[in-house]
C-alpha cells in the first residue's frame, strides 16, 4: 500500500552522497532497481537520476516492522529511505560512485508500487525501440539516456549563457504562423473560427526572425521548435528543436566568428572536448569534386581525384566515350591496398551500384605476380595510358585505384559514398576524432527535374555573392549564394546565410523560383512590404540542437537525446497518435474526412511497408 511522504524532506540524491557523508543521518528518494533479501539482512540498490546506491536493512537496527517492509520490496518500488551514512570497508563497488559507502537504514516508507515489468531497467538493454517507445516513460529510466537528457539540459544552459553575454535576445516567435508551400511539406493546423482556412507550424522560424531584425532587434537567439512533415532517418524527427539566431549589420565572416566561439563553448563546457580555431573552410564546388558531399566527413583522407584529361583518348571506351558525352571520369586512390581480395572489391562496387552507378572500374598498381598491374580495364589501354592514369592519381606500387565514369551528379554520389565504405572498411576513423569545417559559397539555386524549373538550394531568403548576380538572368545555376554549413565528423550540424535585405533584389529572386507577383505577394506580401522600411543587412545559423546533443552524447539516433521521440513512421507510440478524434470536433472545424482518399491512402502505405 502506498505511504504519504508527509514529514519527510530528501537530503539529497543517490549519488551526491560521499566518504566525507559517513555518519551523517540522510533520507534519499528513488526506485528499487534490485533488492535481495539474506535473511537477517536485505540488501537493496536504490536508483535515481543521480546514480545508484546500496541500502542495508537489518532487523537489530530498523526494527522487525522496517525489516518486514523491506522483504517485499522489489524492482521499480518507488522508495524514501531514513538512516546513517556508513563505509562499506573492504566491500567497495568500484563499478559505482557510490561504492565506498552504504545506507544503514533505520525507516523506509514505500511511497508506491510497481506492476511487473514489460522489460527490465537495464543500462544495457536489448529490448526492441518499439517496445521501449511505447513505454518511454520507462525506459528513460535507464541510465544511459538520464545521462543524455542531462547533456542536452547542459548544452542548453551553455548555448543560452554564451549568446547572452554576447548581447542576444531570447525572443519567441509563434508555432501558428502562415504556410508557405516551398521546401519540406508543412504540418497544418484548421481554424475553427476561420472555417477552411489553416495555420502551418513553423519549418523555421526563418520569416520572423527577419522581421525582428526589421525591428530593430539587432541579435536574437531561439531554442526554437520546428515542424516538418517529411520521411524520417536516424537524424531526423517531424519536430525537433533549433539553435536558432539572427543578426544585423553583418556578414558571412562575423556570423562564423561569433559560432566558432560558440561551438568551442559549447562543447567545452558539455563534454570537454578543445575545439581547435579557426575552424577550417571549405567551398561547396571543393567538398563536392574532393569528398563527393557537401558534408565531408574529415577524420580520414582519400579524396576524389578528376582524371577525365588523362583517359579522354584512352582504348577503354567507358571511359573514353563518357568524357566525349560530357560526363566525368574521377577516382579515388586507396594506398597500399593493392592486395584488397576481389570479394571485397566486389563489395564497394555494390555500393557504387546502390547510389545509382553502373558499377566500378579497378586497378592495382603493379600487385600482380609478374609485376604488372591486377585490373578490370588495364587489358583495353596502351602502357603509356596506363601509367598516364597512374601519374594522374599519383599513385604508388602497391596502391589500389576505383574509379566511377558517368555524369557528374552522379559521380560525385558514388564516388563519396564508396569513400566512406572504404574508411569503415579499413577502419580509418579514429575515435574521439572531432573534424569541424564550414563548407562555404554553396550554389543558390538548383535545377529540378522534377519541377522542370530552379529551386533554392537554401531558401529563397539566401543573399547572392554580389560579383554573381549579374548572372542571374544569363546563367542562373553560375550564382553562388552566401551561404554556409556547419559540419562535423560528415554530419551537417547547423546551416545559415546572409539574408536579401533588398526589396528588389528579394523580388528578383521570387520571379526566378517561378513566382508571379500575385503569387509573391500572397504568399510573402508582410515580408515585402517590410522591406519597405528600412531593412538592415542581416544573417543568421541554426543548428540542429538534436544532431549536437546526439554527437556530444555518442549517440547513433537523435532519439536517443530526446524525451519523447516518435517512431520511424512519425507515430507516438506510447500516446497513440495521431488518432482518430470525435467527430464533434470535425464539425466545429468545417472538417469531413474522406473515407475513400483514406483507404486509397491506407493501401499505398500497407504497400510502401511491404516493399520496405
Amino acid at each position: 500500500m502506498a505511504e504519504s511522504i508527509q514529514g519527510l524532506k530528501r537530503s539529497a540524491r543517490c549519488a551526491e552522497l560521499s566518504e566525507k557523508d559517513i555518519d551523517k543521518d540522510v533520507t534519499v528518494m528513488g526506485w528499487v532497481q534490485k533488492s535481495r533479501n539474506k535473511g537477517g539482512l536485505v540488501f537493496t540498490d536504490m536508483r535515481d537520476r543521480s546514480g545508484i546506491l546500496q541500502v542495508i536493512f537489518e532487523e537489530d537496527i530498523c526494527g522487525s516492522g522496517v525489516f518486514e517492509k523491506a522483504g517485499t520490496l522489489h524492482s521499480e518500488y518507488c522508495i524514501a529511505v531514513t538512516g546513517r551514512v556508513r563505509s562499506r570497508g573492504k566491500d567497495v563497488n568500484k563499478e559505482l560512485a557510490t561504492g565506498a559507502i552504504e545506507i544503514e537504514a533505520k525507516d523506509l516508507r514505500i511511497l508506491s508500487e510497481s506492476a511487473p515489468l514489460p522489460f527490465p531497467i537495464e543500462t544495457e538493454t536489448k529490448t526492441r525501440e518499439e517496445l521501449r517507445l511505447k513505454y518511454r516513460y520507462l525506459d528513460l529510466r535507464r541510465a544511459p539516456l538520464q545521462k543524455n537528457l542531462m547533456l542536452r539540459s547542459k548544452l542548453a544552459m551553455s548555448v543560452r549563457n554564451f549568446l547572452s553575454e554576447e548581447g542576444f535576445l531570447e525572443i519567441e516567435t509563434p508555432t501558428f504562423i502562415k504556410s508557405t508551400p516551398e521546401g519540406a511539406r508543412d504540418y497544418l493546423v484548421p481554424s475553427r473560427v476561420h472555417p477552411g482556412e489553416f495555420y502551418a507550424l513553423p519549418q523555421s522560424p526563418q520569416l520572423l526572425k527577419q522581421l525582428l531584425m526589421c525591428s530593430g532587434f539587432d541579435r536574437y537567439f531561439q531554442l526554437a521548435r520546428c515542424y516538418r512533415d517529411e520521411d524520417l532517418r536516424a537524424d531526423r524527427q517531424p519536430e525537433f528543436t533549433q539553435i536558432d539566431m539572427e543578426l544585423s549589420f553583418v556578414d558571412v565572416d562575423d556570423v562564423l566568428e561569433v559560432n566558432e566561439r560558440l561551438i568551442k563553448r559549447m562543447f567545452k563546457e558539455v563534454i570537454g572536448v578543445d575545439v581547435e580555431l579557426p575552424i577550417r573552410r571549405m567551398t561547396w564546388q571543393t567538398a563536392m569534386d574532393k569528398y563527393g558531399s557537401d558534408k565531408p566527413d574529415l577524420r580520414f583522407d582519400l579524396p576524389i581525384e578528376d582524371v577525365s584529361e588523362a583517359v579522354k583518348d584512352c582504348g577503354f571506351s567507358v571511359f573514353r566515350d563518357t568524357v566525349a558525352n560530357g560526363g566525368t571520369v574521377r577516382g579515388i586512390r586507396v594506398p597500399g591496398q593493392g592486395h584488397m581480395p576481389r570479394k571485397k572489391i566486389d563489395a564497394l562496387t555494390e555500393v557504387a551500384k546502390y547510389y545509382g552507378g553502373k558499377g566500378l572500374a579497378y586497378l592495382c598498381v603493379n600487385c600482380a605476380e609478374d609485376g604488372g598491374h591486377k585490373s578490370s580495364f588495364a587489358k583495353f589501354m596502351g602502357a603509356e595510358e596506363l601509367d598516364a592514369l597512374i601519374a594522374a592519381m599519383g599513385a604508388e606500387k602497391g596502391d589500389l585505384l576505383v574509379f566511377a565514369a558517368d555524369k557528374l551528379s552522379l559521380v560525385r554520389n558514388v564516388l563519396g559514398n564508396v569513400r566512406l565504405a572504404l574508411a569503415k572498411e579499413l577502419n580509418l576513423i579514429q575515435k574521439g576524432d572531432w573534424k569541424f569545417v564550414w563548407v562555404t559559397e554553396f550554389p543558390l539555386l538548383e535545377w529540378s527535374e522534377e519541377e522542370n524549373r530552379f529551386m533554392a538550394m537554401h531558401h529563397p531568403f539566401t543573399a547572392p555573392m554580389d560579383e554573381d548576380w549579374q548572372y542571374i538572368d544569363s546563367d542562373p545555376g553560375r550564382v553562388r549564394a552566401k551561404a554556409y554549413d556547419i559540419v562535423l565528423n560528415g554530419t551537417e550540424l547547423g546551416g545559415g546565410s546572409v539574408r536579401i535585405h533588398q526589396a528588389d533584389i528579394q523580388e528578383k529572386m521570387l520571379e526566378v523560383l517561378g513566382f508571379t507577383p500575385e503569387r509573391a505577394q500572397d504568399q510573402f506580401g508582410f515580408l515585402l512590404e517590410a522591406f519597405k522600411y528600412g531593412v538592415p543587412p542581416h544573417a543568421g545559423l541554426a543548428y540542429g540542437m538534436d544532431r549536437v546533443a546526439m554527437w556530444m552524447a555518442g549517440a547513433d539516433s537523435i532519439r536517443e537525446v530526446m524525451a519523447f521521440p516518435k517512431l520511424k513512421d512519425a507515430s507516438d507510440a506510447m500516446m497513440g497518435a495521431p488518432d482518430v478524434v470525435d467527430e464533434q470536433q470535425l464539425k466545429d472545424l468545417s472538417i469531413r474526412v474522406d473515407e475513400s482518399a483514406l483507404k486509397a491512402a491506407e493501401g499505398d502505405m500497407d504497400a510502401t511497408a511491404s516493399a520496405e
